[in-house]
């Protein structure tokens, strides 16, 4: 059994760990605060641009803009991965990565070369323990503060790749924030982007009728070609930027309630240390008692 000096050492220990965790719970919560609030306020902004743009582009046809046609042959596929530059988190960052990996290897079991754009340490460390290609990489961005412009920058680096010929597919794999205890990993086809159709048609394979989901009619000031071609970059720039939105708050979530778990597994620890103390300080008390008895025994014999 271990000594009372060890034990009492381990609960200090201990306590001394809980008020680090505590601490970082806290941290967590103000940035979530912060962070979540941006989210919110851009994300119906995202989904309805991506929704206008997508039905305008769904009745003007996908040869207005090289950005919406489809490669007949698809033989490189760009995976632009999020995750956190610090760990901490839970399974923030594994579930990420694990989906990126699922992904990746159904595109390479077709027969396809895929390269990466990392966003956060951690995606960028495993695709280099992977001997993965990585074409480029952003890091000190998830979780802290950053500009509509990483986003432009980024995005408009997937467009010229696109353009050019580099890819004929580019996805971003992200964590979708739908609540404290759910954010899920999210595979998202960026370019080239996807129409109005694509995107509702198996809801819409379904319907029939007056079932139909409505498509908006669109007055377009100049004609629909040159607003697509203005536009349509745009859509990529901000389907990034709010991909980079709900993946902070995701990870400040994740690391809120990794830090909460960590601080009541504390309180477990001290318990059971606690617990473990009494029992020894009360063993070594019945042993001097024991000294005391048997020298009294021994005198009065």
């Amino acid at each position: 059994m271990a000594s009372l000096q060890e034990v009492k050492a381990k609960i200090n220990g201990v306590k001394k760990t809980q008020q680090i965790t505590r601490a970082m719970n806290m941290v967590a919560a103000s940035k979530l605060r912060g962070a979540q609030s941006a989210m919110e306020a851009f994300r119906p902004y995202a989904e309805k641009f991506s929704e206008v743009l997508g039905n305008i582009a769904g009745k003007a046809g996908d040869d207005v803009s090289p950005l919406l046609i489809s490669r007949e042959e698809v033989k490189n596929v760009h995976i632009v991965l999020l995750t956190s530059d610090r760990g901490l988190c839970g399974g923030f960052n594994t579930h990420l990565i694990e989906t990126a990996e699922s992904f990746m290897k159904e595109k390479v079991n077709a027969g396809m070369d895929v390269s990466f754009t990392n966003f956060g340490k951690k995606g960028r460390d495993w695709c280099r323990r992977e001997k993965f290609t990585i074409a480029d990489e952003y890091l000190n961005v998830v979780g802290a503060k950053f500009g509509f412009n990483i986003a432009s920058t980024s995005a408009q680096k997937l467009i010229d790749g696109f353009l050019n010929g580099d890819y004929d597919e580019v996805h971003i794999v992200f964590s979708r924030f739908l609540g404290m205890a759910n954010q899920p990993p999210v595979v998202q086809q960026l370019l080239p982007i996807p129409t109005l159709g694509e995107e509702s048609g198996e809801a819409e394979a379904g319907q029939s009728g007056e079932e139909q989901s409505y498509m908006a009619e669109h007055i377009c000031e100049p004609s629909p070609e040159e607003l697509l071609n203005t536009m349509l970059p745009r859509n990529v720039y901000v389907q990034v930027y709010n991909a980079l939105l709900e993946t902070s708050t995701s990870e400040h979530a994740s690391r809120m309630r990794a830090m909460d778990n960590a601080t009541k597994a504390c309180d477990d620890m001290i318990d059971n240390l606690t617990l473990a103390y009494n029992k020894a300080r009360q063993a070594e008390i019945t042993m001097e008692l024991m000294d005391i008895v048997g020298g009294a025994e021994a005198l009065r014999g």
